[in-house]
């Protein structure tokens, strides 16, 4: 009658003891971190070249630090500038455009960028009478300006302000200039701040070499002034 030694024959397979999670070795977090970095650094620097490159050539954000655009623009405003556009098309009247000033010594600080309504193209016959501004002949409306203009402007002969842009014959009092023509690659920009606007009444005319971008979205305050800013129709 044979036994059964099953009980007493040794099991030569290895025994995998039970593991505790607690005294299970943790990865150092350094190494996680790492292995993140290792495992995503192509789509980082992807990502982060896309963003530079957006900022640089297609669009980025800007805030309005005076209130030379007030009404139609206030301080603290947030707007989305469009970089792209100019670079196939010219700007239009009455859109509102980024540019770099000329540089002039009226301008306090050339390494600001300026932003301003375009009224003047290359080629316009432009006056200014009474505070009204008039393009080849025809009275521009402009509802967007807070208050027609009070400033005087300075004659030829005036020292206060040598660098002042003046052309022939201007006449001291209100706002009033006689005809003059916007030269080729040039354009007049004016703040609708008449009267607390840094613009072409100033400096002169704006080179279009100078031009960032047109103010294209304003996304804050997001209230009911949000959205496009569209171009008047005169």
């Amino acid at each position: 009658m044979s036994s059964d030694n099953s009980s007493d024959r040794t099991n030569n397979s290895p025994v995998t003891p039970p593991t505790d999670p607690k005294q299970a070795p943790i990865a150092p977090k350094e190494n996680s971190v790492k292995n993140f970095l290792t495992d995503n650094l192509p789509t980082v620097t992807v990502a982060i070249l896309l963003a530079v490159g957006v900022r640089i050539f297609v669009a980025e954000p800007r805030f309005i630090p005076s209130s030379s655009m007030e009404p139609t623009l206030l301080i603290d405003d947030r707007l989305i500038i469009d970089k792209l556009s100019f670079r196939w098309r010219k700007p239009e009247r009455g859109e509102i455009v980024v540019f770099n000033p000329p540089n002039n010594p009226v301008v306090p600080d050339a390494s600001k960028v300026y932003i301003k309504r375009v009224i003047g193209l290359p080629g316009d016959r432009l006056s200014i009478h009474d505070g009204k501004v008039f393009v080849n002949d025809v009275p521009l409306n402009e509802p967007y300006i807070a208050s027609p203009p009070s400033y005087t402007l300075p004659t030829q002969d005036d020292a206060l302000c040598p660098n002042c842009f003046r052309p022939d014959n201007v006449q001291n009092g209100r706002d009033n200039y006689p005809y003059f023509t916007v030269p080729n690659g040039k354009y007049w920009v004016m703040g609708d701040n008449r009267n607390n606007s840094l613009d072409s009444h100033a400096w002169g005319f704006m080179p279009e070499e100078n031009l960032v971008g047109r103010a294209m979205f304003r996304y804050w305050p997001f209230d009911k002034r949000a959205g496009n800013l569209n171009v008047p129709k005169y």
